[in-house]
This record gives C-alpha cells, sequence and structure tokens, in this order.
C-alpha cells in the first residue's frame, strides 16, 4: 500500500531568524571602521600648500606621488657623498597632548634629524615624515606640518613627501606618532668623520636650550608622578611652568656646524641626543683615544639640577639620560682654537671649553679607549 502523506506537523520547525538574500542590508564603509578619507584628503590638501613653500628648483613634480623627487646638483660636489637619518618625537609628544600645543613638535624632528647628518659635514637635503593617529584631526595635523615645513625652510630643506595614516583603535583619541626622515649630502673630501681626533685636542660645547627630545620618559615620571606637578604649574627652582620648560624646542646647529666645516675647524663633532655625552661623544672617537669632560665646565641648565633633586637621581645616570647643557660638542685641533674661538665670537655663539682628547688607557681588564672620563 502506498505511504500516507506526512501532516504538515510532522515536518520539523525550519523557519529562520536569518536575513534572507532578498532582505536588504546597510553598506558598510570605511568611515564606519574609523577612517575618514575625506577629512584625509582636506588634510592633504592643506599639507601640499605648507610643504610646498619649502620647495627649490631640485624639487621635481609635488606632494602626491608615489615617492618623492629630488635632482641632486651635481655642480655643488665633486664627489657628492648623501647622508641620511632617521629619529622621532618620542614621549615629548605626551606632553603637547596635554597642552595641546602641536606646532613645535615638528620643528623638533625636523632640527633633530638636521644635526644628525651636520655633524658629519652634510647640508640637509630633503625631508619627509610619517605622522599616524587614530582619527585624523585636520586642525591638529596643520599645526604639525606647520611646525615641520617652518623648519625645514628654516634650514634649507625641501618637505618632499612623507604619509599620514589613520589606524582606529590603534592610538588613543587625540594621540598621535611622528617620525622623520633625512637626506643631505657633502663632498667627500669634507666629509667629517672623526677619524683625525688626537690627543690634545680641545672639546667645546655649544649650550641646548633644555631637554631637545631626549629624557622625557624619566622627566615626566619626576615632574607628574613624584613632584605631582601640573603641567601648566609655575616651578620657582626653575624659573618656568613645567609644561613650558619641556617643550622648549630641540634646537638647530646647522648654521654654526656649517660655519666650523667650511673653514675646516672641525676634527669631529657630536650632537648629545639619548644617551647623552656619555654615549654619543664616543661614537666619533677614534682607536687609541678617549675624551676626559670636566664637570662644572659649564653652566648646567636648572632644569636638569631640579629634575635630579626631585628623584635623587645618581650623576652617571643624569649624564647618560640629559644633554645636562650641552647639544653639540665639537673637537678642535688644539693649534686651530684662537680660529675656533674667533669664528664662534663672530657668530656671537655662546661655547664652552669643556674638556680635551687624551690618549686611550688599555691597561687592566676594562678597555679605556673610545670612552668619557668625567673628572
Amino acid at each position: 500500500m502506498p505511504k500516507a502523506a506526512p501532516t504538515a506537523d510532522a515536518h520539523p520547525d525550519t523557519t529562520s531568524t536569518a536575513p534572507s538574500q532578498t532582505e536588504t542590508t546597510k553598506a558598510v564603509t570605511y568611515a564606519d571602521a574609523g577612517v575618514d578619507i575625506s577629512s584625509g584628503d582636506r588634510a592633504k590638501d592643506r599639507i601640499k600648500y605648507l610643504a610646498k613653500r619649502t620647495f627649490n628648483r631640485s624639487v621635481l613634480g609635488g606632494i602626491g606621488g608615489f615617492g618623492g623627487l629630488f635632482q641632486l646638483d651635481l655642480k655643488k660636489w665633486a664627489e657628492p657623498i648623501l647622508v641620511s637619518s632617521a629619529d622621532g618625537v618620542g614621549t615629548k609628544l605626551k606632553l603637547a597632548f596635554d597642552l595641546g600645543i602641536h606646532n613645535t613638535v615638528g620643528a623638533d624632528l625636523v632640527n633633530h634629524c638636521v644635526n644628525d647628518i651636520a655633524v658629519q659635514g652634510a647640508a640637509p637635503l630633503f625631508f619627509l615624515d610619517y605622522l599616524a593617529t587614530g582619527k585624523l584631526d585636520p586642525a591638529v595635523t596643520e599645526q604639525i606640518v606647520t611646525g615641520l615645513a617652518d623648519a625645514c625652510k628654516a634650514n634649507g630643506c625641501a618637505l618632499i613627501g612623507g604619509e599620514t595614516a589613520q589606524m582606529p583603535g590603534f592610538y588613543q583619541d587625540g594621540e598621535y606618532d611622528l617620525a622623520g626622515f633625512i637626506v643631505g649630502a657633502v663632498d667627500k673630501s669634507k666629509l667629517i668623520t672623526g677619524a683625525t681626533i688626537a690627543p690634545g685636542d680641545v672639546l667645546i660645547g655649544l649650550p641646548s636650550t633644555g631637554l631637545h627630545t631626549n629624557g622625557y620618559s624619566l622627566a615626566r615620571k619626576l615632574f607628574f608622578e613624584v613632584a605631582k606637578y601640573k603641567p601648566t604649574q609655575y616651578i620657582g627652582a626653575i624659573g618656568d611652568k613645567a609644561g613650558t620648560a619641556l617643550m622648549k624646542v630641540h634646537r638647530s646647529y646647522l648654521a654654526i656646524m656649517q660655519k666650523l666645516a667650511n673653514a675646516g675647524l672641525a676634527a669631529g663633532m657630536a650632537h648629545i641626543t639619548g644617551g647623552g655625552i656619555t654615549e654619543n661623544l664616543p661614537r666619533i672617537l677614534p682607536k687609541g683615544t678617549c675624551a676626559q669632560v670636566e664637570l662644572g665646565s659649564w653652566p648646567v641648565l636648572p632644569i636638569f639640577e631640579h629634575l635630579q633633586a626631585l628623584g635623587q637621581v645618581p650623576q652617571d645616570e643624569m649624564l647618560r639620560t640629559f644633554n645636562m647643557g650641552i647639544g653639540l660638542i665639537v673637537v678642535v685641533p688644539a693649534d686651530k682654537f684662537s680660529k675656533v674661538r674667533a669664528l664662534l665670537n663672530r657668530a656671537e655663539e655662546k661655547f664652552h671649553v669643556i674638556g680635551r682628547i687624551v690618549k686611550g688607557d688599555r691597561s687592566g681588564d676594562k678597555a679605556g679607549d673610545r670612552k668619557v672620563h668625567f673628572v
């Protein structure tokens, strides 16, 4: 016999709560994920305008290509050597966020990078930046890039490109990171390497404006966690507000370095950044030499003395964390010292004789070569 047809109640419930293919769903865009392309485009238009102010005839094309184009003028150098460097602003940016000051960190970055290549005798050619944030704020971006462009212009350097990245969920609201990349050139015959540094050479220190861009993790801890200062609080010991003192712009030494280099008076130059004198001066010392630096031979800025007192920071820790008031050290042959002194005085450049190069001591278990001895 044929089986009876099953009744409707015999079927399992096949009703689905999932949307059917005929139902419409809202389209998800990049903006829904947190990236506002339109806002980014508006910011980039402003960046193009600011960058163009730094262009010279060596810059080919404009901002917006896949790569920045720069034509090296071979008439300026018989044997051009390209010198490059990259750096960031570091946790000094935290202060920029707290104070809402964004027009100086670009100058910090450019000047730092310029100094790094100028110590080798190089003239800056072009600069690129990397700005990354969670959500792009066009007003903040314009302040940052204005600082970059102004500093590039002041240093004779073209801002020819970079990257502006929106990465929602990666950075906290209102925060960003900033890094820079620089390329310069020097004639091979005028490259300053420190190879000719010899015992008897004089160490000349040029003053810094403050912390520049190094040691901020320790400085912020001492000011804002240990001492409980507010960024806007006036501190009598340093004669300034906490935030203002810490935000002082990293100085560019380009002009005075070029005068010394062009006159052939510098055997070596060291940019005193992270690691202080302790770790940066040895980078230019040749084998068989070390540096003898006389503590007390220059005025330590009050901010460093106050930081040390707040945390009872050991002296050697201070010297390898902060610049302690010396942002650049020039090594000068003793027989050229009078010419250097005259050049610095004509340029109205303050300076301090802070020590000498001495013969390296290889006695004992530890080699004394390429070291700094503080006396």
